[in-house]
C-alpha cells in the first residue's frame, strides 16, 4: 500500500488534465483490490472485521447494538451488510457509524446504510464540511473524487466520547490526511487483560499537495502533529482504514492457526508506523517541493 500511496502522491505533480486521466485510471486499477471480497471476521473481544480485501471496515458489537467504524466504496455497500450478516448480526442494530475520514473510499456506502438503519453518524468536525458536501478537500470539482453526501449528526473533537451500551469510544484528532481526519480509541479485553485498540485514521499524504496552493491551510503542521501525537501513544492493537497498515491478511492467516497470544496484540507497533509515516511524509514534501520550484 505504501507503494500504492507514494504513486499517488506523484499524481498531483501533473497538470490538471493529465491528473484527471491518470487518477482515474490509477483508482480504476487499485478498485480491482478495494472491491474484493473477504471472509468477516471475528478480530479481538467485541471487534470484527467486515470490510474488503483492500479497504478496512469494522462492527463493534455492544449491549444495546451495533458500531460500524467506516465503510468502502460505493459498490461494496452490498457485500459490507452481507458480511455484518454472515456473522449473525442485522443491520438494522446499527445505532451509530463512526468515521476516520472523508475520503470516498471509506464514506461510499454511508448514505445508503444510514437511510436504511436510522443510525447517527459521528465524524471530525473539520470533515463535517466535505461529509455533507461530499467532495475531497482542495479538489472539489473533481468527479472522480466525489461520493454521496451525507448528514453528520454529531461532530466531534479531540477527548470526545462515543459511547453506546457497554462501549465508549474517544476520538482523538489526527488531521493531516484530512482536515478533520478522527483516530477512535477504546479499550477491550483480551485474555483477562485490559487492551487499548486504535482505528488509526491515516498519515499517508495521499493526494494531498502540501506546497503552493495545499490541500488546505496548516496541512504540514498537522501532519507532524499528528506523527508526535502518535508516536507517544501507548497502543497495544493497531488498526488501520486499510488492511496494509497492520498487516491484516498476515495476522488474520496467524489467527486461523490458532496462534496465542491474538496475533492483533502487538504494543509498539504504532509508534514503528507512525515513525515510517514522518520519514515518507518528509520525502514527499521534499519532492512537492522541488517540483514546485522546478515548475516557477
Amino acid at each position: 500500500m505504501r507503494k500504492l500511496m507514494t504513486a499517488l502522491c506523484a499524481l498531483t505533480l501533473f497538470v490538471p488534465v493529465a491528473q484527471a486521466q491518470t487518477l482515474k485510471d490509477f483508482l480504476a486499477q487499485v478498485m480491482v483490490k478495494w472491491t474484493a471480497p473477504f471472509e468477516p471476521f471475528h478480530l479481538i473481544d467485541n471487534i470484527y472485521y467486515v470490510g474488503t480485501d483492500g479497504i478496512a471496515v469494522y462492527v463493534i458489537k455492544t449491549s444495546q447494538g451495533l458500531i460500524l467504524m467506516d465503510t468502502a466504496m460505493s459498490q461494496s455497500t452490498g457485500m459490507i451488510k452481507d458480511n455484518i450478516a454472515k456473522l449473525g448480526f442485522k443491520v438494522a442494530d446499527i445505532k451509530y457509524i463512526l468515521n476516520t475520514h472523508a475520503h470516498l473510499d471509506h464514506t461510499g456506502g454511508f448514505a445508503e446504510i444510514k437511510k436504511e438503519t436510522g443510525a447517527r453518524l459521528v465524524a471530525g468536525e473539520r470533515d463535517k464540511p466535505l461529509l455533507e458536501g461530499g467532495y475531497y478537500p482542495g479538489d472539489e470539482k473533481n468527479q472522480d473524487l466525489t461520493f454521496t453526501p451525507v448528514k453528520v449528526d454529531r461532530a466531534v473533537k479531540e477527548g470526545d466520547k462515543v459511547t453506546l451500551g457497554d462501549a465508549t469510544l474517544t476520538a482523538h484528532a489526527t488531521p493531516g490526511h484530512s482536515p478533520g481526519c478522527t483516530s477512535w480509541e477504546m479499550t477491550v479485553k483480551d485474555g483477562g487483560q485490559d487492551r487499548e485498540v486504535l482505528f488509526f485514521c491515516s498519515g499517508t499524504v495521499a493526494l494531498n499537495r502540501l506546497v503552493g496552493q495545499p490541500t488546505y491551510p496548516g496541512i504540514v503542521d498537522d501532519y507532524r502533529a499528528t506523527f508526535a501525537k502518535a508516536k507517544a501513544m501507548k497502543i497495544d492493537v493497531l488498526l488501520g482504514p486499510h488492511p496494509e497498515v497492520y498487516g491484516m491478511q498476515e495476522k488474520r492467516g496467524r489467527q486461523i492457526k490458532n496462534e496465542t497470544p491474538n496475533p492483533f496484540v502487538k504494543p509498539g507497533e504504532l509508534a514503528t508506523y507512525a515513525t515510517g509515516l514522518s520519514e515518507e511524509f518528509d520525502k514527499q514534501l521534499a519532492k512537492q517541493t522541488t517540483a514546485l520550484q522546478g515548475a516557477k
